[in-house]
């Protein structure tokens, strides 16, 4: 989750679409102009060890729009696929 937040603030497509599971990776990456992401704060997670298949993050991501600030909440399903941890879906 960490390296994607990353990913998002230095607007990096490829890596976002290359830790998005194949069966609902979108086509391509849009990043907003104006919006910055500020902050990442983890509320929980579940699974994910080297002993699981698959997990969930629940976590809060700030940013500023315009200069305006935001968050948003997600609790996100994470796979493996090919021995790699990828994004599935929002749960």
């Amino acid at each position: 989750m960490r390296s994607r937040y990353s990913a998002f603030v230095i607007e990096d497509a490829a890596y976002l679409l290359k830790s998005h599971h194949s069966s609902t990776r979108p086509a391509f990456i849009y990043f907003e102009p104006k919006l910055r992401w500020t902050s990442l704060e983890i509320v929980g997670t579940t699974g994910g060890t080297t002993f699981h298949t698959d997990g969930s993050v629940e976590f809060i991501a700030r940013y500023t729009d315009a200069g305006r600030p935001g968050s948003m909440r997600e609790n996100s399903s994470f796979v493996r696929e090919d021995g790699n941890w990828v994004y599935l879906n929002a749960l």
